[in-house]
């Protein structure tokens, strides 16, 4: 299993160890990711899904998964998040024109 955010596609990065002596060594840093249940409010269904605990805070400032997807531009979402956004507009769209 990758460790990726399945939100926002976010990944290991890579650096140095820097030791007293200012020798490098090679190094990773990986996300820190936590597994979840999000619910949606549009759709009334739960995903888990394995997010970052930095996408977890934002996720929660704006207003939970339906929030978080409905401001986030396709370029920065991963494909399972797009996937997700994709059922939400179809579903807005359906309610217009219910409503219309």
């Amino acid at each position: 299993m990758s460790r990726r955010c399945d939100l926002t596609d976010i990944g290991p990065m890579t650096g140095n160890n820097v030791s007293h002596s200012n020798a490098k060594t090679r190094r990773r840093f990986e996300p820190n990711l936590c597994n979840v249940t999000l619910s949606s409010d549009k759709l009334g269904q739960k995903y888990k899904l394995r997010i970052t605990a930095a996408t977890l805070r934002t996720v929660d400032f704006k207003g939970g998964l339906d929030g978080f997807l409905m401001n986030t531009k396709n370029k920065k979402l991963s494909e399972k998040a797009r996937k997700i956004k994709r059922a939400l507009i179809k579903k807005d769209a359906e309610a217009e024109a219910t409503a219309a």
